[in-house]
Formats: structure tokens, C-alpha cells, sequence
């Protein structure tokens, strides 16, 4: 399998097991907020966030594939991340799952239309999609984690 394949196939199966993850909440699981004062969100809006991060981090891509500089810091990545949690209050998990498809669809085809160089090991763009398929492991165990630890 070729580099983009790989890429691909990564953020496919994360966000397949994210949403699998999503649909088997309970509403109550849904509306919870297992990380307390570490990450004060609901369920519902740190699924969400991933599939926002899919976006801008399609943004970027895009963007240096057209060979534009693009900045790319942890304030920068903090003012995304509150933008949409101020903004993501209590998404349906039907809502969220229909978003992480549509956003992770468009960042795979984005990819897909990358050049070999772009997807080199070590180039900013394969760098900022294998972050797109950990990001989604990421969150999602860290949920997984919180609310076993509830029960």
C-alpha cells in the first residue's frame, strides 16, 4: 500500500471506531463530562472537536499543498479548539457522527490528491494527517478510560 493509501486507511479506521464509540453511549454517557477539571467538556463535543480538527487540519493541508506557509502553533490550535467548544453545545450523536463522516471524507480525499513528495516521511502534510487518525485513537480511549471508570 502506497504512502496516501496508508494515510487513508488510518483515519478511516480511527474515525469508524470513534463513531462506533459514539453510537454505543448512553444519553447519559453522551451528556457526561467524565474528564472533570482536566477537560470540563460533555462526550458529545470532545467527539465533535474531532471531527472540527479534521477540518482545520484539512485546511492546512490543503494549504501546503499549495505551498503556502501556514502557521501552525499550540495558541493557535487552543483558539480553534475553544472556538468550538463556546460554539458545540450538546450535538445529537447523529449530528456528530453525520459531521464526522462528511469532515473525515473530505479530509481523506484531500489526501488522496496529495503527491508522493507531500506524503513523504518528515513532510509537514503526512505529519498533520497521521495526527488526524491519533488525534480520533486519542480521544477516544481517554473516553473510553473515563467513563469505565465511572460504572
Amino acid at each position: 500500500m502506497d504512502r496516501a493509501g496508508a494515510l487513508i486507511e488510518a483515519v478511516l479506521d480511527t474515525r469508524s471506531r470513534l463513531i462506533d464509540f459514539a453510537r454505543g453511549c448512553s444519553d447519559e454517557q453522551w451528556a457526561a463530562c467524565p474528564l472533570g477539571e482536566a477537560d470540563p467538556r460533555p462526550v458529545a463535543v470532545i467527539v465533535d472537536h474531532v471531527a472540527d480538527a479534521y477540518e482545520y487540519l484539512a485546511r492546512w493541508i490543503g494549504a501546503l499543498a499549495a505551498g503556502q506557509e501556514t502557521e501552525i502553533t499550540p495558541e493557535v490550535i487552543d483558539s480553534l479548539n475553544a472556538r468550538h467548544a463556546a460554539q458545540a453545545a450538546g450535538p445529537s450523536c447523529a449530528r456528530v457522527c453525520a459531521h464526522l463522516t462528511t469532515s473525515g471524507d473530505s479530509l481523506t480525499a484531500l489526501i488522496a490528491s496529495l503527491a508522493d513528495d507531500q506524503l513523504a516521511d518528515g513532510a509537514r502534510s503526512a505529519r498533520l494527517a497521521d495526527i488526524a487518525a491519533r488525534h480520533a485513537t486519542a480521544h477516544r480511549e481517554e473516553l473510553e478510560a473515563a467513563l469505565a471508570a465511572r460504572s
